[in-house]
C-alpha cells in the first residue's frame, strides 16, 4: 500500500524555507509509529532538512541530481523508481515534500494527514484532497495545550473504489 503521510495546515501549508512552520509533539510520535520499520519515499531537499537520518526506516531519495550518494540510502530518480524499490507487499510511506506529494496523489491507496487548524504562510503546499476521490475514513480531533501551539487532527482517508 502507498501512503501519504504529512502534516498540512487548513490552507494546505507544509513548510517554509526547507523546514517546519509548526512542532506538534504528539505528530511526530504519530509520525514515527506509522514509518518505523517501514520504506519512507521523499525528495532530496526534504531528506536534507533532517539532522539525521531517520531511524529504524529504509529511505528512498528522489533526487534529479546524477551522482547524489548517501550510505545507507537507496536514491532513484523518479517517484516511479522510487516505487520499484520498495516491496511490493509491504506498506510504504511517502513523506514529502511538495512536488512528491503531488507527483504520489495519483498513486496512493491512503493519506494519513495532521491537518493543522491554523493558516501559515509557506512556499510548500500539500496538494488539494479531491473528496470525489478520497473518503475520510477516521479522525482525532486534539486541542492546543502547554506542548501543542495549535489545535489539530490526524485523519485517514482511503482512496474510493468507486470512481
Amino acid at each position: 500500500m502507498i501512503i501519504l503521510i504529512a502534516a498540512a495546515s487548513e490552507n494546505n501549508a507544509l513548510g517554509k524555507n526547507n523546514d517546519l512552520i509548526w512542532h506538534l509533539p504528539d505528530d511526530f510520535k504519530r509520525f514515527k509509529t506509522l514509518t518505523t520499520a517501514h520504506h519512507i519515499i521523499m525528495g532530496r531537499k526534504t531528506f536534507e532538512s533532517f539532522p539525521k537520518p531517520l531511524p529504524n526506516r529504509t529511505h528512498i531519495i528522489i533526487t534529479r541530481q546524477k551522482n547524489y550518494h548517501l550510505e545507507g540510502c537507496l536514491i532513484a530518480d523518479s517517484l516511479e523508481k522510487a516505487l520499484t524499490m520498495a516491496p511490493k507487499n509491504e506498506d510504504v510511506y511517502v513523506i514529502g515534500g511538495g512536488e512528491i506529494y503531488k507527483q504520489a496523489m495519483a498513486v496512493a491507496d491512503k493519506i494519513e494527514l495532521t491537518r493543522v487548524h491554523h493558516h501559515f504562510d509557506a512556499d510548500t503546499y500539500f496538494p488539494e484532497i479531491d473528496e470525489k476521490e478520497w473518503q475520510l475514513v477516521d479522525e482525532e480531533y486534539h486541542s492546543k495545550d502547554e506542548k501543542h501551539e495549535f489545535d489539530f487532527t490526524f485523519q485517514t482517508f482511503i482512496r474510493n473504489t468507486t470512481t
